[in-house]
């Protein structure tokens, strides 16, 4: 989870948020990197990711948003980067976070 306590829309920018969405990932690939013993050769593919936003209301581009999870999977790993996706804005996420992003990964 990204740590910034605050809502998108309200006081960071898109830009921002795309970031945030970033983050997540990184962490996350940090421990598929430990599931996979640090071997990212046995990745087949990112079947889905799910991705929350923490928003203000009237916020409408939680999808754009997560597209910054989703551009790094895809850069990493190019086609088998591509997953299903959810993005969903929500009122709160534990700890106050700002983005929640996880994912479901085929291995050998």
């Amino acid at each position: 989870m990204f740590s910034i306590l605050a809502r998108w829309g309200g006081e960071f920018d898109l830009e921002t948020g795309k970031l945030a969405a970033q983050a997540c990932a990184l962490n996350l690939l940090a421990e598929l990197s430990d599931a996979v013993d640090g071997d990212f050769s046995r990745v087949v593919r990112c079947v889905r990711m799910n991705g929350f936003v923490n928003v203000a209301p009237g916020f409408h581009d939680v999808p754009l948003v997560i597209n910054g999870a989703s551009e790094l999977f895809v850069a990493l790993f190019g086609d088998a980067g591509r997953h299903a996706r959810t993005a969903i804005g929500v009122a709160t996420l534990p700890g106050n976070a700002a983005v929640e992003v996880e994912a479901i990964f085929e291995v050998r």
